[in-house]
């Protein structure tokens, strides 16, 4: 039991989640005065300075050669392409969410991540998971979709549901397609992860400066002026996305997701001891259902 409590997968989930938390307050607060692609852009251009020192000084004896032998595997260059662009879309399609008058419909859509990570994993990608991880994974998702629903009836808006299930495959398939990607590599976990990481984010970054130039010149000066916030957002999303790679690594993409869902938890036991906020019945039971998910990981 002990030996589980501290599994590595589990560490680093946790720290995966605590930083998307904090994360999302900041592309949050840029996407009010940049484009959804600009903001997109911000996590990962400011971010990739970040990424490379981590692989540099801390998560490889020998990076240049590791990232080169990676580099020469069309196996990991696909599937690292892939989680990269579905990634871009995915966090696109979920700050369009933001700016929505009622993205709230949309937003519990985009949380069936992880039960669509469980379904496609288990069909494409032969990751099987234990007759206790499938109940996490269904009593987790339960648990977020009643977090995430609306406190007040609002109108189902094809928009918003479009934007909200699209953004919810787009993460499933990046989680799917990481942990792909990080497995073939040789050596350790810490050191695939930390490849993969600095690969698909170069990737990423590249992308995203490119279509900017092309399509939307002028929001590269805004992005510039957005210095201090972005680079509150690099650091924050190298740090999760560090957690992230490394805990998929080690363990099966759905349980890593269905486990950091206790990002939510940390969010309303943040807002009911600190902010001094109520939570509602319906609240209560969500917190219920995805503590009931977590505790079954943990056990597992």
């Amino acid at each position: 039991m002990e030996s589980q409590l501290i599994a590595p997968w589990i560490a680093f989930t946790l720290l995966a989640a605590l930083m998307q938390t904090v994360r999302t307050a900041g592309q949050k607060r840029m996407a009010g005065s940049l484009s959804p692609m600009a903001a997109t852009t911000a996590r990962y251009l400011f971010g990739l300075p970040f990424a490379v020192a981590y692989l540099l000084l801390f998560a490889s004896d020998e990076p240049v050669s590791a990232t080169r032998a990676a580099l020469g595997s069309i196996r990991f260059i696909g599937y690292a392409a892939l989680a990269g662009l579905a990634q871009i879309l995915a966090t696109y399609w979920l700050i369009r969410l933001l700016t929505l008058r009622n993205f709230a419909i949309g937003t519990v859509f985009s949380k069936t991540e992880v039960i669509l990570t469980a379904v496609l994993g288990s069909i494409f990608f032969a990751a099987s998971l234990p007759g206790a991880g499938w109940i996490a994974v269904l009593v987790g998702t339960a648990g977020v979709l009643m977090l995430a629903a609306p406190s007040n009836s609002l109108k189902l808006e094809p928009h918003s549901l479009t934007l909200g299930l699209l953004a919810g495959l787009g993460f499933a398939l990046t989680a799917l397609w990481l942990r792909a990607a990080s497995i073939s590599l040789q050596g350790s976990p810490v050191e695939a992860a930390a490849v993969t990481l600095v690969c698909t984010v170069a990737l990423q970054s590249l992308v995203c400066v490119v279509y900017l130039a092309w399509a939307e010149r002028q929001q590269l000066a805004r992005l510039a002026r957005e210095l201090p916030l972005g680079l509150f957002i690099g650091v924050t999303s190298v740090l999760g996305s560090i957690g992230w790679y490394t805990a998929m690594t080690y363990q099966e993409a759905a349980l890593v997701r269905a486990l950091g869902q206790i990002e939510l938890i940390f969010a309303l036991l943040l807002g009911r001891f600190w902010f001094g906020e109520r939570l509602s019945p319906r609240e209560i039971a969500g917190l219920a259902l995805v503590t009931a998910c977590v505790v079954t990981l943990l056990l597992l």
